[in-house]
């Protein structure tokens, strides 16, 4: 079926006649006609009825050209938004580690969202998930986490895989717990004092071209008996609330969450193990407008809560 057809057809229904048509159209009334008898023929049906003073609609011509003017109307919708141009869409896709600093981040970038379409993805996970989301699902940002004594590893990997790489923060972990956790009042903590405590932790740990079992000894040693694996970040606030004898490690929380869920932030003088949060995106991509927004963003936040 020829479009053009249609939009004559269409015309000759509005105007009542080949002729009234024909002026609008620019077209020969000869050539309108024979396109509508094609069209007709094409439909095996009858449009119009060819009267003394007109084209009249048949009713099976009524019903075509309800149809004809929504195809029309979506034909001329498409033309005008590629010959105008597609409104601006804000695109946005990162996926980063479970981390205070850098979701307080993320919900002050949400703010300078301009009121234009947008599509915004935000995927907390561990390094192997984020590496994952950057080659299989077009996440055009990701932010990594890992022990510094890792570093080559993690560096070698990503040279292998095509990604520019950037330090993002280095720090150690601190501590929380529950204002009530009998260890929230002492002056130092060490890493027997945790032993009869329950830890929370992510049971996701990720190196690469290393054993699952050697980074699971070494992220999670054995000096403490009971463990909570949790995968999202939102349910070890409540635990550390509700339950007085948890305890997390963490990069550094601010003072709002922590009021929030009346838990304490302490150090281990013992633990100065670092780790590196590194911006990671594949080579060749070029950071956007909306990308530098957000890195903006997360550096003001590190600032805030690091110091």
């Amino acid at each position: 079926m020829n479009i053009l057809h249609m939009k004559y057809a269409v015309e000759v229904a509005r105007a009542g006649s080949l002729k009234k048509a024909s002026d609008v159209l620019l077209i020969a009334v000869p050539n309108i006609s024979r396109s509508i008898k094609e069209l007709e023929a094409d439909l095996g049906i009858t449009i119009f009825e060819r009267t003394t003073t007109g084209m009249l609609l048949t009713p099976d011509g009524e019903e075509f050209v309800n149809y004809a003017k929504g195809i029309l109307g979506q034909i001329e919708q498409v033309e005008r938004h590629y010959k105008e141009g597609a409104p601006n869409k804000q695109k946005f896709s990162i996926s980063v580690p479970r981390a205070c600093y850098i979701s307080e981040a993320f919900a002050e970038f949400s703010r300078t969202l301009a009121k234009d379409s947008a599509e915004i993805f935000y995927k907390e996970t561990n390094s192997q998930r984020t590496i994952h989301n950057m080659i299989n699902h077009d996440y055009k940002l990701g932010i990594i986490r890992y022990a510094e004594n890792y570093d080559k590893y993690f560096k070698a990997m990503l040279d292998e895989k095509g990604f520019v790489y950037e330090l993002v923060n280095e720090f150690s972990y601190s501590l929380i717990m529950s204002a009530e956790n009998s260890l929230a009042a002492k002056e130092k903590i060490t890493f027997d004092d945790l032993a009869n405590y329950i830890e929370i932790a992510h049971a996701d740990p990720y190196v690469p071209s290393m054993p699952l079992s050697k980074v699971v000894k070494e992220e999670l040693p054995d000096n403490i008996d009971r463990r909570i694996y949790i995968f999202e970040r939102a349910s070890q606030f409540d635990l550390l609330e509700k339950n007085h004898d948890t305890f997390m490690w963490v990069s550094a929380v601010p003072q709002s969450l922590l009021d929030k869920y009346n838990i304490v932030q302490r150090k281990c003088e013992q633990n100065k193990k670092l780790y590196k949060d590194v911006l990671i995106y594949k080579k060749g991509y070029k950071l956007t407008e909306i990308d530098n927004r957000f890195i903006a963003k997360l550096s003001d936040s590190k600032k805030r809560i690091f110091g």
